[in-house]
């Protein structure tokens, strides 16, 4: 029998299928209880220093989007505590998402057995030791590709089929000249929170230009991770600004942006040109400060999976 059990969070799956909107701890027992809403780090309460005789794991909510899929993209969120002293050893919340791939060369095994039949907006807890450090991990699945209400297309505007694993493909309307001021179509309406100045959102998206329908730049190749940028704070060019503000999490946007909102002038080889991109939005966070993440805090989750802003991009080799 298990010293440690851990207290996990079951909610309530609707009608709707749903992510929750809170989930409030009603623990098994008191040894751990995993806290806060979809959406927001984890909040841990437990008694410290709390033993770790054997790792365990838990569902603290189960997802109710797309299962996941052997060998398949991940965006995962992250957080895990040193429950000896409650030292905050990492907390993608900080900053963004991490993209990795349901395999064990990506995220080892035990991981990976944790995640697999699980859906997207699941979270998840693994307790283990760790080279002598006993370790609470958190983990929240995000969507990979936009989900949410089709939204009727366009006349006149670029059109955008689908590939199966959601990648977009785009044909500009023949002999047509392009608008003059930005264009915003949502293509998928999302049912996530709306994106506000200063969050971190997180997007896979394509890049052609208008002139003659070339995709410039695109995350949906392979080994490709999603674009995490900052709203508000001129990260990306004045077209992704505007445009994707206000914009639910979830949703599929097409934007068509004319050069005065893209390159202009500029040196830049796509300066000029009228752009088209197909923008899914995965993940929209405020950034945690260093005070609210607690201590520590320290990154290990390899490579940076962040990517040129169009604000810096030039033309894909």
């Amino acid at each position: 029998m298990l010293a440690l059990l851990v207290a996990f969070v079951v909610a309530v799956v609707l009608a709707a299928c749903t992510e929750p909107e809170d989930a409030t701890p009603t623990p098994l027992n008191t040894d751990l209880t995993v806290g806060g809403s979809s959406g927001a780090p984890p909040e841990l309460q437990y008694r410290a220093p709390l033993d770790v005789p054997e790792a365990t794991s838990e569902v603290v909510w189960p997802g109710a989007g797309a299962e996941l899929v052997d060998g398949g993209p991940l965006l995962l969120n992250l957080y895990a505590q040193d429950v000896s002293d409650g030292t905050v050893l990492q907390n993608t919340y900080t900053d963004a998402p991490r993209w990795r791939a349901l395999t064990d060369e990506s995220i080892g095994r035990d991981l990976r057995d944790l995640l697999r039949g699980q859906r997207v907006g699941a979270r998840l807890l693994r307790l283990e030791e760790d080279d002598g450090v006993p370790v609470a991990l958190v983990v929240d699945v995000l969507p990979t590709r936009a989900s949410g209400e089709a939204v009727a297309p366009v006349e006149g505007l670029p059109t955008v089929t689908l590939a199966e694993d959601g990648a977009p493909s785009v044909t500009i309307p023949p002999e047509t000249t392009p608008p003059a001021g930005l264009v915003v179509q949502p293509l998928v309406r999302g049912d996530g929170n709306q994106v506000e100045v200063g969050q971190v959102v997180t997007v896979r998206y394509t890049g052609v230009r208008w002139s003659d329908g070339d995709v410039f730049d695109t995350t949906w190749a392979d080994d490709t991770a999603p674009l995490s940028i900052m709203i508000g704070i001129g990260e990306v060019i004045e077209g992704w600004e505007q445009g994707l503000l206000e914009q639910s999490v979830g949703s599929q946007v097409l934007l068509v942006v004319p050069p005065d909102l893209a390159y202009g002038e500029t040196a830049n080889p796509l300066a000029g040109e009228t752009l088209v991109y197909v923008v899914d939005i995965l993940d929209a966070q405020f950034p945690v400060t260093a005070e609210e993440a607690a201590e520590g805090g320290a990154d290990g989750t390899g490579p940076d999976t962040t990517g040129d802003a169009p604000a810096d991009q030039g033309e894909s080799s």
